[in-house]
Protein backbone atom coordinates (compact mmCIF):
# COMPACT_ATOMS: atom_id res chain seq x y z
CA UNK A 1 0.00 0.00 0.00
CA UNK A 2 1.64 3.08 -0.89
CA UNK A 3 2.35 5.88 1.22
CA UNK A 4 -0.19 8.94 0.76
CA UNK A 5 1.19 12.05 -0.41
CA UNK A 6 0.58 15.31 1.98
CA UNK A 7 1.05 18.80 1.43
CA UNK A 8 3.81 19.89 3.54
CA UNK A 9 3.41 23.11 5.87
CA UNK A 10 3.99 26.55 3.75
CA UNK A 11 6.57 27.91 5.31
CA UNK A 12 8.58 29.64 2.10
CA UNK A 13 5.85 29.14 -0.36
CA UNK A 14 7.72 26.92 -2.60
CA UNK A 15 6.63 23.67 -2.89
CA UNK A 16 10.29 21.92 -3.27
CA UNK A 17 12.07 24.08 -0.79
CA UNK A 18 9.43 23.28 1.74
CA UNK A 19 9.35 19.55 1.21
CA UNK A 20 13.04 19.47 1.55
CA UNK A 21 12.87 21.23 4.46
CA UNK A 22 10.20 18.48 6.32
CA UNK A 23 12.65 16.07 4.98
CA UNK A 24 15.47 17.67 7.22
CA UNK A 25 12.65 18.01 10.13
CA UNK A 26 12.67 13.84 10.10
CA UNK A 27 16.64 13.86 9.65
CA UNK A 28 17.19 16.25 12.30
CA UNK A 29 15.78 13.88 14.96
CA UNK A 30 18.20 11.04 14.08
CA UNK A 31 19.42 8.73 11.64
CA UNK A 32 16.73 7.10 9.36
CA UNK A 33 16.23 4.86 5.99
CA UNK A 34 14.86 5.99 3.12
CA UNK A 35 11.79 3.81 4.14
CA UNK A 36 11.93 5.64 7.14
CA UNK A 37 12.37 9.12 5.31
CA UNK A 38 9.14 8.22 3.42
CA UNK A 39 7.16 7.33 6.61
CA UNK A 40 8.04 10.30 9.06
CA UNK A 41 7.46 12.76 5.48
CA UNK A 42 4.29 11.24 4.14
CA UNK A 43 5.80 12.15 0.84
CA UNK A 44 5.38 9.77 -2.17
CA UNK A 45 8.74 7.47 -2.28
CA UNK A 46 9.51 8.73 -5.40
CA UNK A 47 9.69 12.87 -4.34
CA UNK A 48 11.75 11.65 -1.13
CA UNK A 49 14.10 9.83 -2.65
CA UNK A 50 14.99 12.35 -5.25
CA UNK A 51 14.95 15.52 -3.00
CA UNK A 52 17.01 13.61 -0.57
CA UNK A 53 19.47 12.75 -2.91
CA UNK A 54 19.93 16.84 -3.96
CA UNK A 55 20.05 17.39 -0.80
CA UNK A 56 22.88 14.90 0.01
CA UNK A 57 24.51 16.15 -3.16
CA UNK A 58 24.62 19.69 -1.77
CA UNK A 59 26.13 18.70 1.31
CA UNK A 60 22.85 19.41 3.13
CA UNK A 61 22.10 14.93 4.03
CA UNK A 62 24.77 12.59 4.08
CA UNK A 63 24.80 8.70 4.96
CA UNK A 64 26.08 6.81 7.68
CA UNK A 65 27.77 3.55 8.09
CA UNK A 66 24.88 1.87 7.78
CA UNK A 67 23.75 3.90 4.85
CA UNK A 68 20.93 5.75 6.66
CA UNK A 69 20.07 9.69 5.91
CA UNK A 70 21.76 11.96 8.79
CA UNK A 71 22.35 16.06 8.31
CA UNK A 72 25.19 16.97 6.71
CA UNK A 73 28.49 18.10 6.72
CA UNK A 74 27.59 21.53 5.36
CA UNK A 75 25.15 22.11 8.11
CA UNK A 76 27.65 21.94 10.58
CA UNK A 77 30.03 23.95 8.49
CA UNK A 78 27.58 27.09 8.60
CA UNK A 79 27.23 26.50 12.60
CA UNK A 80 30.47 26.50 13.08
CA UNK A 81 31.32 29.42 11.06
CA UNK A 82 28.65 31.72 12.92
CA UNK A 83 30.39 30.29 16.02
CA UNK A 84 33.94 31.48 14.97
CA UNK A 85 32.76 35.08 14.72
CA UNK A 86 30.84 35.24 18.07
CA UNK A 87 34.58 34.14 18.98
CA UNK A 88 36.18 36.77 17.48
CA UNK A 89 34.22 39.36 18.57
CA UNK A 90 34.76 37.99 22.40
CA UNK A 91 37.92 37.24 22.40
CA UNK A 92 39.29 40.98 23.17
CA UNK A 93 39.03 40.98 26.36
CA UNK A 94 40.21 37.56 27.10
CA UNK A 95 43.23 38.05 25.26
CA UNK A 96 44.00 41.23 27.07
CA UNK A 97 43.85 39.35 30.35
CA UNK A 98 45.36 36.12 29.48
CA UNK A 99 48.25 39.17 28.24
CA UNK A 100 48.42 40.97 31.81
CA UNK A 101 48.48 37.88 33.95
CA UNK A 102 51.29 36.27 32.08
CA UNK A 103 53.27 39.41 30.52
CA UNK A 104 53.43 36.86 26.94
CA UNK A 105 51.54 38.08 23.81
CA UNK A 106 48.34 36.52 23.50
CA UNK A 107 46.63 35.26 19.90
CA UNK A 108 44.32 33.54 18.40
CA UNK A 109 43.76 31.26 15.49
CA UNK A 110 41.61 30.15 13.10
CA UNK A 111 42.15 27.59 9.83
CA UNK A 112 41.49 28.26 6.82
CA UNK A 113 42.36 25.93 4.22
CA UNK A 114 46.22 25.00 4.85
CA UNK A 115 46.85 27.91 6.31
CA UNK A 116 46.54 29.76 9.93
CA UNK A 117 45.30 33.03 10.08
CA UNK A 118 45.89 34.99 13.26
CA UNK A 119 41.92 36.59 13.84
CA UNK A 120 43.10 38.04 17.55
CA UNK A 121 46.12 39.21 19.59
CA UNK A 122 46.92 41.31 22.77
CA UNK A 123 50.57 41.63 23.12
CA UNK A 124 53.15 43.65 25.29
CA UNK A 125 52.46 46.82 23.70
CA UNK A 126 49.20 46.34 23.80
CA UNK A 127 48.68 46.71 20.14
CA UNK A 128 49.01 44.20 17.58
CA UNK A 129 52.48 42.83 17.08
CA UNK A 130 54.17 43.94 13.72
CA UNK A 131 55.85 40.55 13.13
CA UNK A 132 52.37 38.99 13.09
CA UNK A 133 49.69 41.45 13.32
CA UNK A 134 46.04 40.51 12.90
CA UNK A 135 44.79 38.99 9.26
CA UNK A 136 48.36 37.47 8.79
CA UNK A 137 48.33 33.80 7.29
CA UNK A 138 50.84 31.34 7.63
CA UNK A 139 51.34 28.16 6.42
CA UNK A 140 50.28 24.76 8.75
CA UNK A 141 53.58 22.86 8.03
CA UNK A 142 54.82 24.02 11.70
CA UNK A 143 54.77 24.97 14.86
CA UNK A 144 52.10 24.53 17.71
CA UNK A 145 49.41 26.28 16.50
CA UNK A 146 49.30 24.25 13.17
CA UNK A 147 49.70 20.99 15.22
CA UNK A 148 46.55 22.35 17.66
CA UNK A 149 44.77 23.09 14.48
CA UNK A 150 45.14 20.04 12.96
CA UNK A 151 45.18 17.31 15.95
CA UNK A 152 41.55 16.63 16.45
CA UNK A 153 40.84 16.85 12.28
CA UNK A 154 39.24 14.17 10.48
CA UNK A 155 41.49 11.48 9.11
CA UNK A 156 41.17 12.47 5.76
CA UNK A 157 42.32 16.09 6.57
CA UNK A 158 44.99 14.82 8.81
CA UNK A 159 46.34 13.18 5.85
CA UNK A 160 46.32 15.76 3.76
CA UNK A 161 47.45 18.50 6.82
CA UNK A 162 50.64 15.98 7.15
CA UNK A 163 52.10 15.77 3.67
CA UNK A 164 53.68 18.64 3.66
CA UNK A 165 54.20 19.18 7.30
CA UNK A 166 57.08 19.25 9.31
CA UNK A 167 55.72 17.53 12.13
CA UNK A 168 54.18 13.76 12.32
CA UNK A 169 51.35 11.67 13.12
CA UNK A 170 52.52 10.83 16.09
CA UNK A 171 53.30 14.12 17.30
CA UNK A 172 49.52 14.67 16.42
CA UNK A 173 48.58 11.73 18.59
CA UNK A 174 50.50 13.11 21.67
CA UNK A 175 48.60 16.74 20.96
CA UNK A 176 45.23 14.72 21.43
CA UNK A 177 46.92 13.29 24.32
CA UNK A 178 47.80 16.07 25.99
CA UNK A 179 45.74 18.92 25.19
CA UNK A 180 48.64 21.19 24.55
CA UNK A 181 51.70 21.63 22.08
CA UNK A 182 54.69 23.95 23.38
CA UNK A 183 57.60 24.42 21.04
CA UNK A 184 59.32 27.11 18.80
CA UNK A 185 56.78 29.72 17.12
CA UNK A 186 57.35 29.44 13.28
CA UNK A 187 55.60 32.48 12.59
CA UNK A 188 57.67 34.91 15.07
CA UNK A 189 61.20 33.92 14.62
CA UNK A 190 63.06 33.00 17.42
CA UNK A 191 59.65 32.63 19.89
CA UNK A 192 57.95 29.87 21.61
CA UNK A 193 54.38 29.21 21.95
CA UNK A 194 51.92 27.29 24.18
CA UNK A 195 48.81 26.45 21.86
CA UNK A 196 45.88 24.76 23.41
CA UNK A 197 42.59 24.17 21.24
CA UNK A 198 39.46 26.31 21.48
CA UNK A 199 36.39 23.96 21.55
CA UNK A 200 32.96 24.97 19.93
CA UNK A 201 30.40 22.89 22.29
CA UNK A 202 33.10 21.09 24.18
CA UNK A 203 34.10 19.31 21.21
CA UNK A 204 35.02 20.40 17.58
CA UNK A 205 38.16 22.69 17.66
CA UNK A 206 37.53 26.14 15.76
CA UNK A 207 40.27 27.78 16.76
CA UNK A 208 44.06 27.52 18.65
CA UNK A 209 44.87 30.16 21.34
CA UNK A 210 48.39 30.61 21.83
CA UNK A 211 50.83 32.29 24.38
CA UNK A 212 54.33 33.41 22.44
CA UNK A 213 57.15 34.75 24.03
CA UNK A 214 60.88 34.75 23.60
CA UNK A 215 63.25 32.26 24.98
CA UNK A 216 64.39 34.51 28.40
CA UNK A 217 60.32 35.07 28.61
CA UNK A 218 58.89 31.61 27.93
CA UNK A 219 59.97 28.94 29.88
CA UNK A 220 61.71 25.36 28.61
CA UNK A 221 58.82 23.56 30.30
CA UNK A 222 55.07 25.24 30.87
CA UNK A 223 54.65 25.61 34.40
CA UNK A 224 51.25 24.23 35.75
CA UNK A 225 50.34 27.67 36.50
CA UNK A 226 50.83 29.21 32.91
CA UNK A 227 49.15 26.34 31.53
CA UNK A 228 45.86 26.40 33.99
CA UNK A 229 45.71 30.34 32.30
CA UNK A 230 45.77 29.25 28.79
CA UNK A 231 43.38 26.37 29.07
CA UNK A 232 40.94 27.81 31.22
CA UNK A 233 41.54 30.95 29.24
CA UNK A 234 40.17 28.95 26.00
CA UNK A 235 37.33 27.05 28.16
CA UNK A 236 36.11 30.80 28.60
CA UNK A 237 36.19 31.50 24.70
CA UNK A 238 34.51 28.28 24.49
CA UNK A 239 32.09 29.47 26.64
CA UNK A 240 31.33 31.92 24.42
CA UNK A 241 29.91 29.87 21.85
CA UNK A 242 27.62 28.12 24.35
CA UNK A 243 25.17 31.30 24.69
CA UNK A 244 25.74 34.65 24.26
CA UNK A 245 26.42 35.79 27.77
CA UNK A 246 29.17 38.58 28.51
CA UNK A 247 32.83 37.09 28.66
CA UNK A 248 33.69 37.51 32.64
CA UNK A 249 37.57 36.22 32.04
CA UNK A 250 37.07 33.73 34.68
CA UNK A 251 39.91 32.30 33.38
CA UNK A 252 42.19 34.85 34.10
CA UNK A 253 40.68 36.04 37.39
CA UNK A 254 41.07 32.47 38.67
CA UNK A 255 44.88 32.62 39.06
CA UNK A 256 45.53 36.21 40.15
CA UNK A 257 47.32 36.13 43.89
Amino acid sequence: MSVATRQPKRVSGIGVLDKASALLDVVEKGPVSLAELVSGSGFARPTVHRIALGLESLGLLARDFRGRFVLGPRLGNMVVEVQRDRLVKAASPVLSELRDLTGLDARLFRRSGAMQVCVGARTETGGDAEDLPVGTARSLRAGPVAQVLLAWEEPGELYEGLRSARFTAAQLSLVRRRGWVHGPDATVPGAVSIAVPVRAMGKRVVAALALTGAHPRMPATPSRLLLGAVIDAAGELGDVLVDSRPVRTRAAASHRG
